[in-house]
């Protein structure tokens, strides 16, 4: 039971004090019923996981069945003076008159503590000294501090938060920019339920980031919360807009993470088609050099020299001072060298990074499509297992696909992947290990065959037609024994022809 609830039958209760108690009742172990003269029955129940204090106008019968409700009706008896809150925590505190007769009563204070699993009750004398007690705390149970009869009572652990009864504007402004649930994290006597009204009468979700125009609202929705804190049903329009909100919340981190990825492949694939652009540039420096070591002889010292080449045009080419034609010639060769050598790899990583770009916007739109409770578990997954090992790619029908890049990591997902998964591989050729995650259920041919073209591509048949291309359950790939990563053994397999083109996305 939240704070505020409490403290909304505390308020109903107190400006009524005092009143006649007519006796106690126990309809169970857990349960305790003060009658009050011209009220009804005050219901405390004290066991665990879920107290409650309330006012019921329903007879309440039973005799006491534990020795400790025995000692509450014996010694919390006469009139109910007061009934305090200790701030708006889970702790009140309700004070007895006692009785004169025969054998007086002495007043006593009874401390109820409607702290969810820690629940407890027991019956205090006025210093402070408990009597008896529900459920004894040993410090095995409780470091910080020892309930037992004979102890004087320590109250929960103290904590600062916001009192929503005496709270003022400004005190919301350290919220601005903050998520709303921050806000209500710090808030006295506020929890889930209570959270959740809060957000339900201001039309805000929790993720809501407050800003100075929310402030007046909060403000008003918090007092009429201290006011009547009733809890209602929350719309299904404002859950259906907090689940979308928690979504979004949740796809961020994981979209910016492919997005980060993305624009690092797309940087590297500018680069190569920048070193292809650059052979022009290659060919013109061989020229050079070809020039300065057939006329070089011929040249004056100078920072530039102009020759025919053997077209007949007219050419001028820079020199380096301090060096000769020839080592200037030595020079052009090199820089050629590099460009072509850099030409040569783009011309490799080029097909490379358009896949991985492609597998990347795969990602992206299959991450847009997914619910919140999907998120979720793949949020747990990403932390569970680290860095992501190859590219995940995403099947026709929605089967998530491994490719490995490399010989560790073609070993690692043949490793990771479940038994039944599909395992796929260009036949006789070095390539990637694929593994279409089926988890046993049938794959679709369209699956299939995405699976087999990825193996194919990404292997030394790319860009040709009509590959075969292997393919078996994981359970039937096994390493050899010294062999190196990557390198596998396979049984039971069926062939599928295809053309080591990158499938369609």
């Amino acid at each position: 039971m939240e704070g505020l609830l409490i403290h909304a039958v505390v308020r109903g209760l107190a400006g009524r004090l005092p009143l006649r108690s007519l006796g106690w009742a126990f309809p169970d172990e857990g349960t305790a019923a003060l009658l009050l003269e011209g009220l009804g029955n005050l219901l405390l129940r004290y066991r665990p996981p879920h107290p409650l204090l309330a006012l019921e106008a329903d007879r309440v019968v039973g005799e006491a069945k534990t020795p400790f409700q025995r000692l509450l009706e014996a010694r919390c008896k006469g009139r109910l003076l007061k009934i305090e809150q200790l701030k708006l925590d889970r702790v009140v505190f309700l004070q007895f008159e006692g009785e004169k007769g025969f054998v007086d009563t002495a007043p006593t204070r009874l401390v109820f503590e409607l702290t969810g699993r820690n629940a407890n009750l027991m019956v205090c004398d006025l210093e402070g000294r408990i009597i008896g007690i529900d459920r004894p705390v040993t410090p095995a149970i409780n470091r910080y501090r020892e309930l037992r009869s004979g102890l004087f009572y320590t109250p929960p652990p103290p904590y600062h938060k916001l009192d929503p009864r005496t709270l003022q504007e400004d005190e919301l402004k350290p919220f601005v920019g903050q998520p709303l649930a921050q806000l209500i994290k710090n808030l006295d006597g506020v929890g889930k339920a209570l959270g959740a009204e809060l957000c339900r009468r201001a039309h805000l979700s929790p993720e809501t980031r407050l800003s100075h125009e929310h402030l007046p609202l909060i403000h008003r929705v918090i007092h009429s919360l201290v006011e009547q804190p009733s809890l209602q049903t929350t719309p299904p329009d404002l859950q259906a807009a907090w689940a979308q909100e928690e979504a979004e919340a949740l796809r961020k981190p994981l979209r910016e993470a492919l997005q980060r990825q993305m624009r690092t492949l797309q940087a590297r694939l500018e680069d190569a088609h920048n070193a292809l652009e650059r052979l022009e540039e290659a060919q013109r420096l061989r020229g050079w050099g070809d020039l300065l070591m057939a006329y070089g002889h011929q040249l004056p010292p100078g920072r530039k020299a102009t020759l025919e080449d053997f077209s007949g045009q007219m050419v001028e080419i820079p020199l380096e001072a301090g060096l000769s034609p020839i080592q200037n010639a030595s020079r052009f060769y090199a820089r050629a060298k590099r460009l072509e050598a850099n030409a040569e790899r783009a011309l490799e990583q080029i097909p490379a990074l358009e896949a991985q770009i492609a597998g990347l916007k795969q990602e992206l739109a299959w991450l847009e499509q997914r619910s919140r409770q999907e998120l979720q578990a793949l949020g747990r997954k990403s932390r569970e297992k680290g860095p992501q090992v190859g590219l995940r790619l995403v099947s026709p029908s929605g089967l998530e696909v491994w490719v490995g890049r490399n010989s560790k990591e073609n070993d690692l997902l043949t490793r990771m992947a479940h038994s039944e998964d599909l395992w796929f591989h260009a036949q006789g050729l070095p390539g990637s290990h694929v593994i279409l995650r089926t988890q046993g259920r049938p794959a679709p041919l369209p699956d299939l065959l995405y699976a087999a073209q990825l193996a194919a591509h990404h292997s030394k048949a790319r860009g040709e037609k009509n590959v075969p291309v292997d393919y078996t359950a994981k359970k039937h790939v096994w390493r050899p024994r010294k062999a190196a990563p990557g390198q596998v053994l396979y049984t039971q397999a069926k062939t599928l022809f295809v053309d080591a083109e990158l499938p369609p996305s």
